[in-house]
Formats: C-alpha cells, sequence, structure tokens
C-alpha cells in the first residue's frame, strides 16, 4: 500500500509539473511574457496537430482505397505528409490564433475558432458497399486519432510507472518537451475524435448518423448541411463542447496519474 501511495504521488505530480497543470504555463501575464515557454508548447502544439489531422485526413482516404475508391490515393493523400493535407488558414492560422488568444485568457480566449484539413475526396459510387463504406470511411480518421493516442497514452504511462520520468527529473533537460509532447499527443487526438463524432456536419458523426437514418431526414441533413458551421461555432462559444470534453480529460488524467502496478 505504502507503495502504491508513493508512486500515485510521484505520477500525479510529473503530470502536473510537465503538462502544463499550471496556468502559468501558457498564460500571457501582464507585464510578464514568458516568451520562450510560449514558443516551445506553441511549436510541439502544431507538430502534435499537424501530425493529427494528417492522420485523420489519411484515415480517410486509406479506407475509402480499401472499399474500391482511389479518388484520394491517386491524388497521394494516403500519407502522413501534412504538405497534402494542410490548409493554410484552416490548419495553420486559425489554430495558432487559437493557441495565442487561449494563452492570453481573458476576453480573446472566449473567441470561438475551429480549424479544419483539406478535406479528403472521395466518390461514393466507386465503393463496393455504400452503407458500410460510408460508415467505415467516416470513423477511419477517428479510428486513427484514437491509435494515436491510445499508443502515446500507454507509452507515457510506463515512462511514469516505471520511474522513467520523475519529480526529481521532469523539469530539467529533454524530458520537460517530451512529457509536453505526450500530452499533446494524448489530449489533441483524443479531442479530435470526440469532436468528429458530434452529429452535424460537415463532421463524421453526421455522416454515421445518416446512414442509419430513413430518407425522410434528408432534408434536416440539407438544412444542417448549410448552417452546421455556424452551429459548431455556437455550440464552441456557449461552452457545450467543454462540457463533452472535460469528463473525457478528467478520465484520461484519472488513468494517467493512478498507478496500475
Amino acid at each position: 500500500m505504502a507503495q502504491s501511495s508513493s508512486k500515485y504521488n510521484c505520477s500525479a505530480r510529473c503530470f502536473d509539473a510537465a503538462t502544463g497543470a499550471e496556468n502559468s504555463q501558457r498564460r500571457i501575464f501582464m507585464g510578464d511574457i514568458d516568451i520562450a515557454n510560449l514558443v516551445s508548447h506553441l511549436v510541439i502544439y502544431m507538430v502534435v496537430l499537424l501530425l493529427a489531422i494528417s492522420a485523420h485526413e489519411a484515415g480517410h482516404a486509406w479506407m475509402s482505397h480499401k472499399y474500391g475508391d482511389d479518388t484520394a490515393y491517386m491524388l497521394g493523400r494516403v500519407t502522413l505528409n501534412p504538405v497534402k493535407h494542410t490548409d493554410p488558414i484552416g490548419t495553420l492560422l486559425i489554430p495558432i490564433l487559437s493557441f495565442l488568444f487561449g494563452a492570453a485568457g481573458g476576453a480573446l480566449a472566449s473567441i470561438p475558432l475551429l480549424g479544419w484539413g483539406i478535406p479528403t475526396p472521395v466518390n461514393p459510387r466507386k465503393w463496393s458497399n455504400y452503407k458500410t463504406a460510408n460508415v467505415m470511411v467516416s470513423i477511419a480518421g477517428i479510428g486513427a486519432n484514437l491509435i494515436i493516442a491510445v499508443t502515446s497514452f500507454m507509452i507515457f504511462k510506463l515512462l511514469l510507472e516505471f520511474g522513467v520520468i520523475n519529480p526529481a527529473n521532469v523539469g530539467s533537460g529533454l524530458l520537460r518537451p517530451v512529457v509536453i509532447l505526450f500530452q499533446y499527443l494524448i489530449m489533441l487526438n483524443v479531442s479530435l475524435a470526440i469532436f468528429n463524432l458530434l452529429p452535424f456536419p460537415p463532421l463524421d458523426g453526421s455522416k454515421v448518423l445518416s446512414t442509419f437514418l430513413p430518407t425522410s431526414f434528408q432534408p434536416v441533413f440539407d438544412m444542417l448541411e448549410q448552417y452546421g458551421f455556424l452551429i459548431l461555432l455556437a455550440l464552441i462559444y456557449i461552452g457545450l463542447i467543454g462540457v463533452i470534453m472535460r469528463p473525457i480529460f478528467a478520465l484520461v488524467s484519472y488513468l494517467l496519474i493512478t498507478p496500475w502496478f
């Protein structure tokens, strides 16, 4: 029992110290701007975001190819190369602004910003089985993000469990950016997966839902196609997305800091 308690405290302190639990890690204070800290977090954040978006879109392209549609495959979209999936505005500018606004806090942090990657082109007419393919292609991107998140979680968890990362070394050398990297690998990919499950166009969840609903619901989806982006911005602004995400993040954090051995 004593050993487990000690390990729990170690893991919790490592997680708090290295993954940004303290607001001062990413927040800009008037007259006290830690530019180096801000830039280092931003660089790691963008590297992970590019990987997450590339994996997501490549997952769609790969699964569509498996069901007989080579549209995205022929365009070179079955790749983790971020150049193939990066939109200058949606993948670079808006996420950078969102990060900086969140770091600044206050009114800026409440501005709803929603980024995107270059959509993966598919031709449903080429699919061998439309309904099955529509579901599988839609969730393939989500699955790719979950694979990255789970893999990163297990590696990070093992490093904590076996003391490779501990309170004595977490703030020194290369370990601090490595732990921040794992934090973003887990949280950004979980966020992208859960967010895309929401049943609002153009998110993947809406395509899955439309597969199982009768055709009489098509007018509703046509309307949502027109206003889906605005609806998502409104949900972000009123905090509903945060309400959905917070319990999931709390569960991930609990599993991470709670000893398993």
